[in-house]
């Protein structure tokens, strides 16, 4: 009766967590399914039903978002400060956190210690001081070479893009090194590797799983961001989140709702593609950590 009992527990238990994990597939993959569907539709069928399967592929919307609401120009920006930010944040974040986790030295428990008050550091709160300050700064060199070169740069806004996630990447890649163990560098260092050579040829290929963890959150955020691309890009350098927002505003005024479903198509495209192929990489990545300890 016992084993009866805790069988029927263990079934209901695994029925539960279906249910769950479908209702939550479902609850994602419908509203992503509608706004595909929706991106394809002429403006006559947003007038019916809702659900409706469109009667055609109406390529066009992506033809008028792209050319009349300057789209392209939008997802160009945003992939150069993506690039730029990812590349700058790796370059930084990769050695910081190796030396934090496998050396102690003198402050380096200060050290940590500001990584980890820079992760409850909203970014929504420091968007308007930091745009004061680039102000201030550009008034100065406007009045050394004439223009302006802080504000509307997309160099700028990936700049500060990968200074905002480092506390996040440098705590995520610490916490792995610190998974792994030290016979790897014992065995550089008896071959005659130096650390750069160690940390280069041995530790970071250890850590891929945890690299392509971080590119991946990252890229979702500094694609995604809209505050401080509003705040810091007022000129013809905005990013696709601002660009679709001005295109849903400009589109819905008009009651034009294809290309408006079709910049969020624009927008959602690369971040799937880009989970699409980097799936089973998360997947080990996720689980690498637990089965080292």
């Amino acid at each position: 009766m016992k084993k009866s009992n805790g069988s029927q527990t263990d079934t209901l238990y695994k029925l539960f967590i279906y249910i769950a994990l479908i209702t939550l597939a479902i609850s994602i993959i419908v509203p992503v399914a509608w706004v595909f569907f929706a991106s394809i539709k002429q403006n006559a069928e947003f007038y019916g039903n809702p659900w409706s399967i469109p009667l055609g592929f109406h390529v066009e919307n992506f033809i008028e978002a792209f050319q009349e609401a300057n789209m392209g120009n939008y997802l160009f920006n945003s992939a150069v400060v993506t690039v730029l930010a990812l590349a700058i944040l790796l370059i930084v974040a990769l050695p910081a956190a190796y030396v934090l986790s496998r050396f102690s030295f003198r402050g380096s428990k200060m050290i940590n210690s500001f990584v980890k008050v820079g992760l409850f550091i909203n970014i929504s709160y420091i968007a308007v001081p930091i745009f004061l300050m680039l102000l201030d700064w550009d008034t100065v060199i406007r009045t050394i070479l004439g223009e302006e070169l802080l504000l509307n740069n997309r160099f700028m806004l990936a700049l500060i893009y990968a200074s905002t996630a480092l506390p996040f990447t440098i705590y995520l890649l610490s916490s792995y090194f610190q998974t792994l163990p030290s016979d790897f560098e014992e065995a550089a260092s008896i071959d005659g590797a130096g650390y750069f050579k160690t940390m280069f040829s041995v530790m970071l290929p250890m850590a891929g799983p945890s690299i392509i963890i971080v590119i991946l959150f990252n890229f979702l955020l500094f694609w995604n961001e809209y505050i401080l691309a509003l705040t810091l890009m007022p000129g013809e350098n905005q990013t696709l989140p601002v660009g679709l927002l001005n295109l849903m505003a400009a589109e819905r005024a008009a009651a034009n709702y294809g290309p408006m479903y079709a910049g969020m198509v624009i927008v959602m495209l690369p971040t799937l593609i880009l989970y699409i192929i980097l799936q089973k990489r998360l997947t080990q990545g996720m689980t690498v950590g637990g089965l080292k300890g």
